[in-house]
């Protein structure tokens, strides 16, 4: 068989996943400034099995690939392992393709699939360590229950080594041209977007992703078939390495500040205490505007460094609005290994350090003593103070390092 648009990946497997250059928003929240891809696969044999599938308005290519795999034969059996909308929503016509489809899933997935597609027969229901036969095909299933879906799990053929594994080991981007770890610089582009990725996705449920990476890291794997980001053929360990890194959320030694900032003044004060930072020995130092840069990347700093100092003007008798949206979803993250430092200001009544307050003292956070709070623009000697408020976090960070 000439391959035009697939790819094969070893015997009896095929790459039949899309690109989605369209969408710019994941989940209509997290930026996606070089797209993504939808992966799925195609196994053939006695039975052909397809591992996940596509986004609705991608099917049409989707179907195209089936097409040239299949040359005719009849797609026999689908394995959903995560049922949301973006692996399954071409389902209706794949369906109207293959009427007869067999579809495997395990038992949480049953209602998902009835309330959005309406789909009750032809279902193959499969627990956790079970493993079953497709044709000349083995499969063993594991439950990996919200990472990120209450549904998740992973499949495994021990034949060939080979995990299908959802969302776990995802990232974001499309793939262009090359498929494969070896096949791209992981180092450079796709490093960072698998971060974020994990971050902005599966971050908020770090503990379960961990006794996920653990049920999956006891597995012989060679190859891994993700359904976003590269297939692992090369060298699987170094994603499983990188998620559960992301997972326990080993810090490095650098300080991120976000601000908001109305006219300018509570700007200046963050690149006050950011000189603090860099005249205590840090290197790595990152700043944002809270209203120009997407939550996305945001979370993705305060998850990666160790120091993370927030500041905000009080706006309404309360905090900036920008920056209260980032502390809810900074308080879904359940973040840990942080060291945290706040500062604010204020025109006539405060605000900011109340909320400030109150969300270091729910979350219990290891937070710097000096929280600086200043009516109006700076003066030098607050200046100074803001300075201090840098030079604190880069003692305790460098402190941390040499114990």
């Amino acid at each position: 068989m000439e391959q035009l648009f697939t790819e094969k990946i070893h015997d009896n497997l095929y790459y039949i996943g899309v690109n989605d250059r369209i969408t710019t928003l994941f989940e209509r929240m997290w930026p996606l400034p070089d797209g993504v891809a939808y992966n799925s696969y195609l196994l053939t044999g006695e039975k052909s099995i397809c591992m996940d599938l596509v986004k609705d308005f991608t099917v049409k290519d989707f179907l195209s690939k089936v097409d040239e795999v299949l040359e005719g034969k009849p797609l026999d059996y689908l394995v959903i392992n995560h049922v949301e909308p973006d692996h399954s929503s071409g389902i209706d016509e794949v369906l109207s393709r293959y009427p007869d489809l067999h579809i495997v899933c395990n038992k949480k997935t049953v209602p998902m699939l009835k309330n959005y597609y309406n789909i009750e027969d032809n279902l193959i229901v499969v627990g956790d360590g079970e493993s079953l036969k497709l044709g000349d095909h083995e499969f063993t299933f594991y439950m990996t229950p919200m990472v990120h879906w209450p549904e998740s799990m992973v499949c495994y053929e021990p034949a060939t080594k080979t995990l299908f594994s959802q969302d776990i080991f995802g990232g974001f981007g499309t793939l262009n041209g090359a498929i494969f770890d070896d096949q791209v610089k992981f180092n450079d582009y796709y490093h960072s977007e698998t971060t974020r990725y994990f971050i902005n996705i599966v971050g908020k449920y770090a503990t379960q992703a961990l006794r996920a990476l653990k049920k999956v890291g006891e597995l012989d794997i060679e190859t891994i078939c993700p359904v976003h980001g590269v297939v692992w053929r090369s060298n699987p360990r170094f994603i499983i390495d990188l998620y559960t890194a992301l997972a326990e959320q080993k810090t490095v030694p650098g300080v991120v500040i976000i601000f908001g900032s109305m006219y300018g003044n509570t700007q200046r004060m963050a690149e006050a205490v950011a000189k603090g930072v860099a005249e205590g020995g840090i290197t790595d130092i990152r700043i944002h505007d809270i209203a120009n840069t997407p939550q996305s990347y945001l979370l993705a700093d305060t998850w990666k460094y160790r120091g993370v100092i927030l500041g905000s003007c009080s706006y309404n008798n309360n905090i900036f609005p920008p920056m209260s949206f980032l502390m809810e979803e900074l308080h879904h993250q359940k973040m840990k290994n942080n060291i945290w430092g706040f500062f604010g200001s204020y025109s006539w009544s405060g605000g900011a350090m109340k909320r400030f307050k109150a969300f270091s003292d729910e979350l219990k956070l290891d937070t710097l003593s000096l929280q600086p709070e200043i009516q109006g623009a700076a003066t030098k000697e607050e200046i100074e103070q803001l300075k201090e408020l840098g030079r604190q976090m880069a003692r305790r960070i460098l402190e941390g390092d040499e114990a």
